[in-house]
């Protein structure tokens, strides 16, 4: 009758005592089921498509778009803008692509200047890269950006115009870890607050009054030992059924609001208006959004008559 031999010892090595350690935290840390809420950088989504900073303008634009692809998507459009008091007269022509996994973006102006983003990825890795060359040395610009999305964290590197070379440029990383699990399912209000070492202080709330009010509002406060200023701004954004109102006050004195009326889905009319209080100043704008498709109904998905 055979003999059975004993099975050898679990081998063991000096890292041993810390990977035990690392997978039992690991366990823990499944157990307690920490939902993955945002990135650093979408922390304040809401509160950036509430208020007007990224929409307000002034003078005459048009953006006229032709849709030549749906799956995978390619679009270009042609953007005109003159009359502003602070811009010169532009031309900027652009195209986008993208697909479950890659976005590209690039335009050009009327200088020669060429800007570019490109984003490629799953829904936990994202590699990203944005560019800007110009013909004046100083506004040229790159930057290189990984987004990683864990269980219940996100991790992003970001490093701004880096030389290998002297290993200059800026590098910047943020970590954003999820402690409770407590959060409602519809997200009604988010509020937000980061501080910088160099004695910045930026706070947000976001909330959503009904299912077409939202409204938000900023507070920046900057505590620096040879400066000292802060801006409090209040905004809130209007859907219609077939518009789109915003309207913001900040404690600069200026009072801003931009209609988006849309007539038919491709066609949209833009009236935008900023008065300074404080500088007995005003601002008017008025703009066009035209979008065409060169793709038959049964390719956009629309069953014919």
């Amino acid at each position: 009758m055979p003999q059975k031999h004993p099975s050898p010892p679990p081998t063991s090595t000096p890292c041993s005592p810390f990977f035990q350690c690392h997978d039992r935290f690991a366990r823990w840390r499944a157990d307690l089921g920490l939902p993955n809420q945002a990135t650093v950088e979408n922390l304040q989504k809401e509160v950036k498509a509430t208020h007007l900073s990224n929409y307000i303008f002034d003078g005459a634009r048009a953006d006229l778009t032709k849709g030549l692809s749906i799956n995978p998507l390619f679009q270009v459009t042609h953007s005109f803008a003159l009359g502003s008091q602070t811009l010169p007269p532009s031309y900027n022509f652009g195209a986008i692509f993208a697909n479950p996994k890659v976005f590209l973006q690039g335009s050009v102006d009327h200088e020669g200047s060429v800007s570019a983003r490109f984003n490629y990825g799953n829904p936990n890795y994202v590699t990203k890269m944005q560019a800007q060359l110009s013909q004046q040395p100083d506004q040229n610009m790159i930057q290189l950006e990984q987004d990683y999305n864990g269980q219940d964290f996100s991790l992003n590197l970001k490093a701004i115009n880096p030389s290998p070379t002297n290993l200059t440029g800026i590098y910047v990383g943020s970590y954003l870890q999820s402690i409770t699990k407590i959060w409602p399912s519809d997200k009604n209000w988010i509020a937000t607050a980061q501080l910088q070492p160099s004695g910045v202080l930026q706070a947000t709330y976001w909330q959503k009054l009904s299912e077409k009010v939202e409204v938000a509002a900023d507070l920046q406060v900057l505590a620096a030992p040879t400066r000292r200023d802060a801006i409090a701004t209040l905004g809130a954004k209007y859907d219609f059924r077939v518009a789109t109102f915003r309207a913001q006050l900040d404690s600069t004195g200026k009072v801003s609001a931009l209609l988006e009326q849309r007539f038919v889905p491709a066609f949209a009319f833009l009236v935008a208006g900023e008065i300074d209080h404080f500088k007995n100043a005003a601002k008017v704008g008025v703009g066009v959004m035209i979008e065409s498709s060169s793709l038959t109904p049964e390719e956009m998905g629309v069953a014919p008559v």
